[in-house]
C-alpha cells in the first residue's frame, strides 16, 4: 500500500531506515496499514556528554569551535546533511532524527565552566553546527537563551545559523553582544514558496517570518545575513535571485550559498521525499545533483562539498554573485572580535 505524502503531519520522512552501524534492523509486515500508525511524539533524551565545545579542522568550514545544545532536529528537513549524525547515537537518521531529540540540559553550566577556565582561549563559537539551536524544543527548554546569557556575561563571540523566527525572542541578548562585536546571525532561507516550505521543512518558520527575523535583527543592531542553503537544483535554485533580493530588502548585509549535498542515508531519504511530493521532478532533481557532485549524489571532498563542481555549479555561482552585486550584499561574513572577552569577577578573585 503506497504511503501518503503527509502520512505524519509535521514530519519530514515517514520511516526509519536502518542504522548503518547496527547489526539488526526492523521491517514492517507486507500487510502494514499506515493509517493504524499513531503520529510519533517527540521524545527528549538527556545527553550525558562531559564536554560541550566541539572542534574541527575542516578547511571549508568557517569556524573552529561549535556547540550543539540539541542533537536531532524537529524541523524535519528531509535533505538535512546532519541526519547521519544520529546514527552515532544508535538511532536511525530517518524519523528518529526528528522525534528523538538528545538534549544537553547542563549546557549553560558547562559553557560557563569552559569560559571560566584559564585554559580557554577566546574565539568565536558557532551555534547550530549540526542542528538548529532554535528548533521548536527551544521555545520551552530555553537552553540556547541560557547559553547566550553566558556568552554575554563573558563577551565571547558567537555566530548563529537558524531558520526559525524564535531567534527574535533573544534580541535583547544578541543586541547586547553586538555592542561588543560579539554576535552575528545568519537566517537560512531555502525557498520563498509558502506552500513548499511545510513539505520541505515541516516545523520551520515560513519564509515571510524568516525575512521578518532578518528585519528585526538588523533593527536591533545585530549583524545579519542570509544563507541560501541548501539550494536544490531543479526545485528551488531558480529562486536564488529573489531570495537575495528579499533578504536584502529585509536588511540582510551578508549572504552565503551552499548547493544541496546528500551524504549517506540522506540520499535515499531525499529521493523518497521527491517521489512522494514531486514524482514528476524526481529524476531531474537527482540528475542535477549528480552533475554538481561528479556523477554521484554526494561528494565529501574538501573544497568541493560546499560548492559543487561542473556547469550547473558554475551557473549557480554566477547567479549568486550577480545577485549580491545587484543588491549590495557581501559574501564575506561579519568579522567578530574577542577583544572584549572578560571573566566576570576575575580581578576580585585575584585580590583574594
Amino acid at each position: 500500500m503506497p504511503e501518503p505524502a503527509d502520512k505524519f503531519r509535521g514530519r519530514g520522512v515517514p520511516d526509519n531506515p536502518a542504522n548503518r552501524f547496527a547489526s539488526t534492523s526492523g521491517e514492517r509486515f507486507e500487510d502494514y496499514d499506515p493509517s493504524e500508525d499513531p503520529a510519533p511524539r517527540t521524545q527528549f533524551i538527556p545527553d550525558a556528554s562531559a564536554t560541550l565545545i566541539n572542534y574541527n579542522d575542516s578547511p571549508d568550514i568557517p569556524f573552529d569551535a561549535s556547540i550543539n545544545v540539541y542533537r536531532g532536529c524537529e524541523h524535519g528537513c528531509a535533505y538535512c546533511y546532519a541526519r547521519p549524525t544520529h546514527e552515532y547515537l544508535g538511532f536511525s537518521p530517518g524519523l528518529d532524527f526528528e522525534t528523538k531529540i538528545v538534549v544537553k540540559y547542563q549546557a549553560p553550566g558547562m559553557l560557563r565552566r569552559e569560559f571560566s577556565s584559564p585554559k580557554w582561549k577566546p574565539q568565536t563559537i558557532a551555534m547550530s553546527g549540526v542542528t538548529d539551536c532554535y528548533q521548536p524544543a527551544e521555545r520551552r527548554l530555553q537552553l540556547t537563551r541560557r547559553c547566550l546569557e553566558v556568552f554575554a556575561e563573558f563577551r565571547n563571540p558567537v555566530g548563529i545559523v537558524t531558520k526559525n523566527y524564535l531567534v527574535t525572542r533573544d534580541l535583547d541578548l544578541l543586541a547586547e553582544l553586538a555592542r561588543y562585536n560579539c554576535a552575528a546571525v545568519y537566517v537560512s532561507v531555502t525557498t520563498l514558496d509558502a506552500d513548499l516550505t511545510p513539505k520541505l521543512e515541516p516545523r520551520a518558520a515560513l519564509p515571510k517570518l524568516r525575512l521578518e527575523a532578518i528585519r528585526k535583527l538588523r533593527e536591533a543592531g545585530v549583524p545579519v545575513g542570509v544563507m541560501a542553503a541548501p539550494m536544490i537544483p531543479g526545485l528551488t535554485d531558480h529562486e536564488l535571485p529573489k531570495i537575495i533580493e528579499a533578504a536584502a530588502g529585509a536588511g540582510a548585509q551578508y549572504a552565503g550559498l551552499v548547493p544541496l549535498r546528500l551524504p549517506f542515508a540522506v540520499r535515499d531519504l531525499f529521493a523518497d521525499w521527491l517521489a512522494r511530493h514531486f514524482p514528476d521532478r524526481k529524476e531531474k532533481v537527482l540528475n542535477r545533483v549528480r552533475s554538481l557532485r561528479g556523477g554521484r549524489l554526494n561528494d565529501a571532498r574538501f573544497g568541493s562539498r560546499m560548492t559543487g563542481e561542473g556547469i550547473w555549479a558554475e551557473q549557480l555561482r554566477q547567479l549568486f554573485e550577480v545577485s549580491l552585486r545587484r543588491h549590495g550584499l557581501s559574501e564575506r561574513g561579519h568579522a567578530l572580535s574577542t577583544a572584549n572577552f572578560r571573566r566576570p569577577g576575575g580581578e576580585q578573585m585575584k585580590l583574594l
